[in-house]
């Protein structure tokens, strides 16, 4: 019902930057909540980020806490991902989702996921 679609992954350097954007279309509303998930290989899909409809609240992993922020522009139905001083660490396949309430997104039970792109960050 609802496509995500990423854009913005690539390479860079330890404490560089980088946008991630997640545009949404097909059947898509501005009252979803959305959010970055991440996969690190061998590793689990651990929350990243959230943003409700209006933005009023969002929330964060701990470690991303300061360096990245999520915001949306509900008019284009996208969601953004900033990625500020990352870190080697960071280096994982980021996931958009968009799901129906903020605590759903959080969770990581919506019911829509992007495909992935690919942050790499070198030291």
């Amino acid at each position: 019902q609802v496509q995500l679609v990423e854009s913005g992954g690539g390479l860079v350097q330890a404490g560089g930057s980088l946008r991630l954007s997640c545009a949404a279309s097909g059947r898509t509303f501005s009252s979803y909540a959305m959010g970055w998930f991440c996969q690190a290989p061998g590793k689990e899909r651990e929350f990243v980020a959230a943003i409700s409809w209006r933005s009023s609240s969002t929330k964060y992993a701990d470690p991303v806490k300061g360096r990245f922020t999520i915001s949306r522009d509900n008019a284009k139905n996208t969601v953004y991902l900033q990625m500020n001083s990352l870190k080697p660490e960071d280096t994982a396949v980021y996931y958009c989702t968009a799901g129906f309430t903020f605590n759903v997104v959080v969770a990581g039970t919506s019911d829509y996921w992007g495909q992935g792109t690919q942050v790499t960050v070198s030291s």
